[in-house]
């Protein structure tokens, strides 16, 4: 004879199958293979995610020169929550504090270069250089590379590696996937409109961006051969 504490503890199990075949963290009520990214499933969850990754890597870039540790540690927060690894805000900061040294290096040479690749347009656009609109073109080129060179070695920085081999994993993950490194150049022009539209609107757009790194190479892709 079923007692009430086991139909009781049939309940809860019920329940919790029927919680793991709705988000697809599994075990699933008729079987199904686990999804691949059990947090993307649950699209409020993870709307909400991407604001609060905003939220925090726009506090920790307030200094600018931070940048980069910032968005390696919001798309490490934003891949463990997507593969439903537990994505704990302790994870995020430890990853800040491990990542601040280089990354506020590899955020100065960005500010610097920005600084540089900014000048070159602004002189062309003067008419003071010969061959401004080249100049311009080579100007607004160096941005982009620039910022595809920041988006791709956050994505790859883990505090294994450190932010020397994230670096020199860039040209290699650009030349495997050149769309992919488009698709991170249209990323970054999203953020820069949506900013001069309206500034707060950086919050959301910085959470977006870090989910595109983390998204963009987990894209369907057509393979050659």
């Amino acid at each position: 004879m079923t007692t009430s504490s086991e139909r009781a503890r049939e309940r809860r199990e019920l329940r919790a199958a029927r919680r793991g075949d709705r988000d697809g963290s599994g075990p699933t009520l008729d079987e199904r293979a686990p999804a691949r990214f059990p947090g993307a499933t649950a699209k409020f969850g993870l709307l909400g995610e991407v604001l609060m990754t905003g939220l925090l890597v726009t506090l920790v870039a307030v200094p600018v020169v931070t940048l980069p540790v910032a968005l390696a540690a919001g798309i490490r927060h934003l891949r463990r929550f997507v593969r439903a690894e537990g994505s704990h805000l302790s994870a995020f900061w430890s990853d800040v504090r491990r990542g601040l040294a280089g990354g506020a290096l590899l955020g100065l040479g960005g500010v610097v270069l920005t600084g540089l690749f900014a000048l070159d347009i602004d002189l062309a656009a003067s008419g003071a250089l010969p061959g401004g609109p080249v100049i311009a073109v080579v100007g607004w080129a160096g941005l982009v590379a620039l910022a595809i060179a920041v988006l791709t070695a956050a994505g790859a920085w883990t505090p294994e590696t450190g932010w020397r081999g994230a670096i020199g994993a860039v040209p290699s993950l650009v030349r495997r996937d050149v769309p992919g490194a488009l698709y991170l150049a249209a990323t970054v022009a999203f953020v820069v409109i949506v900013t001069w539209a309206l500034v707060p609107l950086v919050i959301p757009a910085l959470g977006c961006a870090a989910l595109a790194v983390v998204a963009v190479p987990e894209r369907p892709r057509r393979h050659a051969g």
